[in-house]
């Protein structure tokens, strides 16, 4: 074992938290190192949201072309699947990490490859894949920045039967002619989604009674009638019992808890995420495994120099709201290593994460897309919140007539009637996922009603939907 190399700051994990925890550090001044045992760049840049989004980009468009007269003649024919999954490729940097490598280096963060641990307060020990320890101490801040990884249920056989998780169904070079996926939530449906299109015969097992639970209830309803229109079959209120696949090749077969079976190529399961942070050390700082409880500037609970920042603190498992967060968090370990004597903390401070209360935004890539920010009318309402839901149908915007005959889609409002600010906004329908800035900025700047009736939306576009929704809150 080397000398131990002191930072300032020593990040655990280089997908787009870390790295933006890095940059904001070196911001103020702080020399940082990063530490992977993957790609630079995560979970996001190379299995999940760039992959998924170059895999459903053609056929969300496909889709909505097919509804423009003029060109749905042109566009009835099948996706080139290889040209799609050559630009999911192009998307991944071929799942090298050259180019985030390069930026770290840009930033005057140090990278360190292998696997990081705790190893007591402020000491971390990185073993590189040759089996080489080196000792790396902080003087300020430790950040863990490992985000999630997939769950498997405990089902009997599944262990031996291959199963797909996220990073098997971003990545495949191939496309099954029969897919199952178990799990309605965003995953499951945004790759039912893709791979419909491509011609795969999909069945979704969804638990629950619907698609897109943590959404507006009317969102899965509208999505799943996409879904069963483009030929997939979902499957509400069942669950799966057992996997069965010979040798882990061939024919998979789930048997639900009714005893069906069902036989497909390949089987999908989009069933959660859990915190690595099982192999970290948590227990040399006297913590256990699981989700980091951390306070608003993403500071461990109970440390001065902890912090834990993106999906492993369980705020919001969402790529754009852990850049967020580590924005905040970098932003709070420079001001207390410069000791700053009064952090921003405050609500909407500039060290205090409050977004992830009340204005988190969210588009599922499905067709139609669904976009969502603040809270549905449950959240408000079990918040203890007066509201009220105002709906409107977006057919009936001259923009959504344009975009494309037949369209189908719904916006809601969640209307506070005591201090008269939006606690929610969520759209669906082919297009939304562009409208949901304008809403997140009315959520996160409470702006008043009365104010927004002086945001005036262009015509002939879908953002009218904000006019009939504040026409549809003043007429009821």
């Amino acid at each position: 074992m080397t000398e131990a190399i002191e930072y300032d700051v020593v990040v655990l994990g280089a997908g787009p938290v870390g790295e933006n925890v890095a940059d904001r550090v070196r911001a103020a001044g702080l020399s940082a190192a990063v530490v992977e045992s993957e790609l630079v760049g995560g979970e996001c840049s190379y299995w999940a949201c760039m992959p998924s989004k170059a895999l459903l980009r053609p056929v969300i468009a496909r889709a909505e072309a097919r509804r423009v007269p003029g060109l749905s003649p042109s566009v009835q024919g099948p996706l080139d699947v290889p040209a799609v999954l050559a630009h999911r490729d192009e998307h991944t940097s071929h799942w090298k990490d050259d180019g985030q490598v390069h930026w770290l280096d840009s930033i005057g963060a140090v990278l360190h490859r292998g696997h990081g641990r705790l190893d007591g307060e402020k000491r971390v020990t990185v073993t590189d894949p040759e089996g080489g320890v080196q000792v790396l101490t902080a003087r300020h801040a430790v950040a863990v920045c490992t985000g999630t990884s997939a769950v498997l249920p405990d089902l009997p056989g599944l262990a031996g039967a291959k199963p797909w998780t996220s990073r098997e169904a971003t990545g495949s070079r191939t496309v099954p002619d029969r897919l199952v996926v178990v799990g309605g939530g965003v995953v499951g449906v945004e790759m039912a989604t893709a791979y419909q299109g491509f011609g795969s015969d999909v069945t979704l097992l969804v638990r629950g009674d619907g698609l897109l639970p943590r959404m507006e209830p009317f969102v899965g309803e509208l999505v799943t009638d996409s879904l069963t229109e483009a030929g997939a079959s979902v499957r509400t209120g069942v669950s799966a019992a057992s996997v069965e696949r010979d040798g882990g090749s061939g024919p998979v077969t789930v048997v639900l808890d009714n005893g069906e079976r069902i036989e497909a190529d390949e089987i999908l399961f989009a069933t959660g995420r859990a915190p690595r942070t099982s192999d970290i050390g948590l227990d040399t700082v006297g913590l256990k495994a699981g989700w980091l409880t951390v306070d608003d500037s993403c500071r461990v609970e109970g440390s001065d120099w902890l912090y834990a920042v993106g999906d492993v603190n369980h705020r919001a498992l969402l790529t754009h709201q852990g850049k967020y967060q580590a924005r905040i968090a970098g932003a709070a370990i420079g001001a207390r290593a410069q000791r700053v004597p009064l952090l921003e903390d405050d609500r909407w401070g500039a060290h205090a994460a409050t977004a992830d209360h009340v204005a988190v935004p969210q588009v599922v890539f499905t067709e139609p897309e669904a976009a969502s920010v603040g809270l549905s009318l449950k959240e408000a309402e079990e918040a203890g919140h007066r509201v009220r839901a105002v709906d409107y149908d977006i057919a009936n915007v001259a923009g959504a007539s344009l975009y494309a005959e037949g369209y189908r889609g719904r916006a809601r409002m969640i209307v506070d009637l005591d201090s008269e600010i939006l606690r929610g906004v969520t759209f669906v329908g082919p297009g939304v996922g562009e409208l949901l800035h304008s809403a997140t900025v009315a959520v996160a700047g409470e702006v008043p009603i009365a104010r927004l009736w002086h945001a005036v939306p262009s015509y002939p576009t879908i953002s009218e939907v904000w006019l009939r929704l504040l026409e549809a809150y003043r007429d009821a």
